[in-house]
């Protein structure tokens, strides 16, 4: 009797240990190239800024000593907060809304938008902009992969590799 009253006590206290985990969700994304962020979250933000309205982040980087970059990111969504550097990194396999939609465009078609670059380079162009600097990548086929949307301008931002 006393065997079976134990192993009942095991079953029944056996799910008090288990806890459901509720899958982190972001909003829908929403870049705004012009002004300068997504979901209004801008490149000076904090991690804890960060993690407030995106909760589903993948990663975090600690400020340290060391060269590692400190972020926030959501790699799986194409946007990495590099919070010490005071810039957003989009990539291309980002697919949330962008105004304007200018992933995948070709070389030259921004004009309309933001006029000359300011830098420019084989594979980049470096615009100013009201909010900092808008650096544009391209692939080798001129369209556009990555862009970079800083706080800082052209002379004082150091970016990551």
């Amino acid at each position: 009797m006393k065997a079976f009253i134990f192993i009942a006590i095991l079953f029944t206290s056996h799910p008090s240990f288990s806890q459901l985990k509720v899958t982190l969700r972001c909003p829908a994304f929403d870049i705004d190239l012009l002004e300068g962020n997504v979901n209004k979250v801008f490149p000076q933000f904090t991690p804890g800024q960060i993690k407030e309205v995106f909760p589903c982040f993948t990663e975090e980087v600690k400020k340290t000593d060391s060269t590692a970059c400190a972020g926030v990111f959501i790699k799986d969504q194409g946007l990495l907060f590099y919070t010490d550097r005071d810039y957003i990194e989009v990539r291309d396999n980002y697919h949330g809304k962008m105004e304007p939609a200018v992933m995948g465009a070709a070389r030259g078609s921004l004009f309309k938008y933001l006029g000359n670059p300011k830098i420019k380079d084989v594979s980049w162009d470096a615009f100013q902009t009201k909010y900092g600097t808008l650096i544009i990548y391209y692939n080798t086929s001129g369209k556009i992969n990555k862009l970079q949307m800083s706080s800082l301008g052209t002379d004082s931002m150091k970016l990551c590799d």
